[in-house]
C-alpha cells in the first residue's frame, strides 16, 4: 500500500488510521465534508507532505470515485448519527461499495459489535449473530450490504471494535467521562461503574486495522479487534483522578436515568436499546489475529488513559 484515502477522516476512528498511516510513510486522502475539520487536520500533522484532503460527501459516491482514483486501499471510517441509522445506514454502504467497486479497489469497514447481541459464546468472528436491538438488526442487514455478490470488483473486509477510548474518540460511552474529568467537571459515566468491560485503546485498534489491510488474505472476511483486556468503571476514574486531580463526582446513569434523559436528547434516547453492554459487557476474542496477522497491540489501561486524558488536558487549555 503507497496511497490509502481515509473516509470519514476526521471522526475519532479516521484521526488516528490518518496519523498510523502516516506513521508507515504512506501517503493519505483525507476526505470528509468539512473543509475546516480537514484543514484542522492537516495542521495537526503540521502539513505533513504525505497528507492531503477532498472534500466530499460520504453519500455521493461519484465525490468518493474522484477523491480515490488514486488510492489502493479505502479506509472506511464514516458514520452516521444512532439517531439517524435506520434512514441512512444502508445509503452510506451503497455509496461507499459502488464507489470501490466502480474502482476495483479494496475496502476497509470499521464497524461495532451490535450484530452479535448478548454474549452467548466465546467472542470470536464465529459468534452467533443473533441481535435483539434495532441497531444489531440493521448492522446485520448492513454486513450482507458489504459481502453482497453484486459487487463483481470490489475487495472488502469489516473489522468489528468494542467500546473504545483516545483523545480522538468523539462518541464512545467512556467519553464524557474522560472529558468531564479532564475539564475538572463533575461527569458522568454511562452504566454500572462495577461491570468490567472491553475497551481498545485506538491507536492501538489503528494498528491491528492497517495490518489487517495490509493483508491480501485478509478480505472477505470479519476481523474483531480486542482491547487489552477488561477493566471496571471504578477503576478507570480512580486513574483519571490521579491524572486530572479531579476529585468531583462521577455519577453513574443506568437504563432507567438514560431513558429519562432520552425525553430531551434524541441521541441518548437511542443508546437505551444497547445498554446491556454495559450491564453485561462482551469480550472479543483476538485468536484469529494472532494467528494470522501477529502480536496484538495492547497497551495496558493506566498507560493509554493516562495519555488520552493528558493530550485533552492539553486541547482544553489551548
Amino acid at each position: 500500500m503507497k496511497t490509502a484515502i481515509v473516509l470519514g477522516a476526521t471522526g475519532g476512528t479516521g484521526q488516528v488510521i490518518v496519523s498510523e498511516l502516516l506513521k508507515r510513510q504512506i501517503e493519505v486522502i483525507a476526505f470528509g465534508r468539512s473543509e475546516s475539520k480537514l484543514k484542522t487536520l492537516m495542521e495537526d500533522h503540521n502539513f505533513d507532505q504525505l497528507l492531503s484532503y477532498k472534500l466530499g460527501d460520504i453519500f455521493d459516491y461519484q465525490s468518493i470515485i474522484t477523491a480515490a482514483k488514486d488510492a489502493d486501499i479505502i479506509f472506511q471510517c464514516a458514520n452516521v448519527k444512532y439517531q439517524e441509522m435506520e434512514g441512512k445506514l444502508h445509503i452510506l454502504g451503497e455509496s461507499v461499495m459502488k464507489a470501490a467497486d466502480t474502482l476495483k479497489k479494496k475496502i476497509v469497514i470499521i464497524d461495532g459489535i451490535y450484530v452479535y447481541g448478548h454474549q452467548v459464546a466465546k467472542g470470536d468472528e464465529n459468534h452467533p449473530q443473533q441481535p435483539h436491538t434495532k441497531k444489531g438488526k440493521l448492522r446485520v442487514e448492513f454486513e450482507k450490504l458489504i459481502f453482497s455478490n453484486k459487487w463483481e470488483n470490489a475487495k472488502a473486509l469489516i473489522v468489528r471494535l468494542p467500546d473504545y477510548y483516545g483523545a480522538t474518540s468523539q462518541n464512545s460511552y467512556l467519553q464524557p467521562t474522560l472529558d468531564g474529568m479532564a475539564a475538572h467537571k463533575v461527569s458522568i459515566f454511562i452504566g454500572n461503574t462495577n461491570t468490567p468491560r472491553e475497551y481498545v485503546y485506538l491507536p492501538d485498534a489503528a494498528k491491528m486495522i492497517i495490518n489487517i489491510a495490509e493483508n491480501d488474505d485478509s478480505y472477505g472476511e470479519n476481523w474483531n479487534i480486542p482491547g487489552a483486556g477488561l477493566i471496571a468503571g471504578k477503576d478507570i476514574i480512580q486513574i483519571a483522578r490521579k491524572v486530572t486531580g479531579n476529585q468531583k463526582r462521577v455519577i453513574p446513569l443506568n437504563k432507567s436515568a438514560i431513558r429519562i434523559i432520552g425525553l430531551f436528547d434524541p441521541f441518548m434516547r437511542e443508546v437505551v436499546e444497547i445498554m446491556y453492554l454495559t450491564k453485561e459487557g462482551f469480550v472479543l476474542s483476538g485468536e484469529k489475529y494472532e494467528q494470522r496477522i501477529g502480536p496484538i497491540p495492547a497497551t495496558p489501561f493506566k498507560k493509554g488513559l493516562e495519555e488520552t486524558l493528558r493530550l485533552l488536558m492539553d486541547k482544553m487549555k489551548n
